[in-house]
């Protein structure tokens, strides 16, 4: 087994290479005058079992071809078997049509990773579910609630606690984080007008006295987890936490949520941190390099990557 990286999230693949052992593969990805794109695998990987950790993060399309690149590179260089780690999946947003004449970006994306060479893929919290059936090759969608769970465990009187999905669609993943600390569940009901904004309508449930945790996948301009931490403490929540897997955090978001009424943003290291989100007093980052590097483990060693969540 060798593991490589691209230039989207250097500390989280040298996090998974001290978990799993191994040395970090040797390569480089530099580019040329005009920006484009050169990979040079600098050791032997003919007959290996190569994985390729590669976030396709902003800027996404720098990543993606620096993914689809390497994944060639690997191929032309005979390697047994290529398996693209993807621990954010850019373009997950365009999965389906949302009205005429748009694409399903989701599905191309899957299509040009699955043609530049990889044999499998294994990523974390898919935007949505159904885009591990774009795949042709098997795909592995790792689940962040457990590393929740156990830091939730850590900071709160479980007692207090509500588990809350910011939007109708985000139902199942805060029911998975609910049962695993014996909480409630309550829902924020919203109407989105237009991408990137969204209004605050209902609360479903009674917040009233709890510590609420917002749970979801993605966080990019945090307008969503702003006004739903306003309309929790309206109907009476004691506090607003949130736990998002992907901390997208694009624009002036580090600044929005800096100054918004959440206790705290808890997100996982898939998308390397920026300036603004470093500077934030309430965003703190949790690592998942131990789920991911087991996740590999046992992707190598051909045992069940779904018994990591039972």
């Amino acid at each position: 087994m060798k593991l490589f990286a691209g230039n989207s999230n250097r500390a989280l693949a040298e996090a998974v290479a001290r978990y799993l052992n191994v040395p970090l593969g040797r390569g480089t990805v530099r580019r040329f005058a005009d920006q484009e794109i050169f990979v040079e695998i600098q050791e032997n990987v003919r007959g290996e079992d190569v994985f390729v950790l590669q976030s396709t993060s902003y800027p996404a399309n720098d990543h993606l071809m620096e993914l689809l690149i390497m994944i060639d590179a690997f191929r032309r260089s005979s390697a047994r078997r290529i398996t693209a780690v993807i621990p954010y999946f850019g373009y997950a947003r365009q999965d389906r049509r949302t009205s005429g004449r748009t694409p399903i970006s989701a599905k191309l994306v899957a299509n040009l990773i699955t043609q530049a060479g990889a044999d499998r893929v294994l990523t974390l919290d898919l935007h949505a579910g159904q885009i591990q059936g774009f795949f042709d090759i098997p795909t592995d969608n790792l689940f962040a609630v457990p590393v929740m769970a156990r830091d939730i465990k850590s900071k709160y009187d479980l007692v207090n606690v509500m588990v809350v999905s910011p939007d109708v669609g985000g139902v199942v993943r805060a029911r998975s984080l609910a049962k695993r600390l014996d909480a409630p569940l309550a829902i924020v009901d919203k109407r989105r007008d237009r991408p990137g904004e969204s209004e605050v309508m209902n609360v479903i449930g009674d917040v009233h006295g709890r510590d609420c945790i917002l749970v979801d996948d993605i966080v990019d301009s945090g307008g969503t987890l702003c006004n739903a931490a306003d309309a929790l403490l309206v109907n009476g929540a004691t506090s607003v936490t949130a736990y998002i897997t992907h901390g997208v955090l694009s624009g002036g978001a580090g600044a929005r949520i800096a100054g918004s009424k959440l206790k705290e943003l808890v997100v996982t290291d898939s998308i390397h941190a920026n300036a603004s989100v470093e500077a934030a007093h309430n965003i703190r980052v949790i690592s998942i390099a131990d789920l991911i590097g087991e996740a590999i483990s046992r992707t190598a060693s051909e045992e069940s990557v779904s018994s990591l969540f039972n």
